[in-house]
């Protein structure tokens, strides 16, 4: 299958690569970035919906992957510009391109949709409240991407990590964890809010696999489990045999600009229909990664 991956050198498309080597893709990457060690390599501003009409006219692929965000949660609590350009209407328009294609595409959301009021986890069919302005735009660009074009997926996962870390943020969870360990501080970590980190490996398989169902809509895509992030810190200090200060602390006490849902767990209930989840526990999945990141 011909695939154009969008943003395949970012955390989850470095994944991705490895995982549709039996596919013939072209990685797109943001003009200005480091390409890294991709091949097949075209610049793409998924902006410039002019020049993502013509890489599909050049490339005539039969799905797009779209993994492009603006992500930076809190500075979007303050000015939401420029991630609805990216996260909201860039996508729209990439879904009225690929309609007029007759492109399928699968589009990254997240689990900051919801408003994590709910103490069960969160299936495909509960209604979204977003909490934060970055989940609104989030949101707005999963309802523009299901009105514009019928042959999408669009797949929430949650609190992702992976070995290329994750870009514009200074690195993921684990690593910064690991990072704070070795520099022999006390680190602290909120214990209020319940998610389910997710490797981005395993992300990437599971997506690899879903493109070839043809069954579209929308997808929970998460880890099996669930842990708040300062049970996520202890169990990457423990598998990574390091023992800093771990100190619990509220939201509150963080401070953080904008809110996030104090309960992001969700169940993969749509791809289980379809028998098809092989997202792991995620304590199975941070060992896999702690024990390859610990070796560099």
């Amino acid at each position: 299958m011909k695939i154009i991956l969008i943003g395949a050198n970012g955390q989850l498309g470095t994944d991705l690569v490895a995982a549709l080597t039996q596919h013939d893709v072209v990685n797109a990457i943001q003009p200005g970035t480091d390409a890294g060690r991709l091949s097949q390599v075209m610049e793409l501003d998924i902006g410039d919906s002019a020049a993502v009409r013509a890489a599909i006219d050049q490339h005539r692929p039969g799905v797009i992957i779209n993994t492009a965000a603006f992500h930076r949660v809190d500075d979007i609590e303050r000015d939401a510009r420029m991630a609805l350009t990216v996260n909201a209407y860039a996508a729209q328009q990439l879904a009225l391109a690929c309609r007029d294609a007759d492109v399928s595409l699968l589009h990254i959301s997240t689990d900051y949709v919801f408003d994590g009021l709910k103490r069960t986890p969160y299936v495909e069919t509960d209604l979204p409240n977003p909490i934060s302005a970055y989940g609104a735009t989030k949101l707005a660009g999963e309802l523009l991407v299901r009105a514009a074009w019928r042959k999408h997926y669009i797949i929430r996962p949650c609190g992702l990590y992976g070995t290329a870390g994750a870009m514009g943020k200074g690195g993921n969870f684990v690593n910064i964890m690991l990072k704070l360990a070795r520099e022999g501080k006390p680190v602290k970590v909120i214990a209020d809010q319940t998610c389910t980190p997710t490797y981005t490996r395993d992300l990437a398989e599971q997506i690899a696999l879903l493109i070839t169902t043809n069954q579209y809509g929308t997808y929970h895509t998460t880890s099996d489990g669930a842990c708040t992030w300062y049970e996520f810190a202890c169990e990457i200090f423990r598998l990574a045999g390091l023992a800093p200060q771990v100190l619990p602390i509220t939201s509150d006490e963080y401070g953080a600009p904008a809110q996030r849902p104090a309960y992001s767990v969700l169940e993969n209930r749509a791809l289980r229909h379809l028998g098809i989840d092989r997202l792991r526990d995620w304590h199975e999945a941070l060992a896999e990664y702690v024990g390859i990141v610990s070796k560099e």
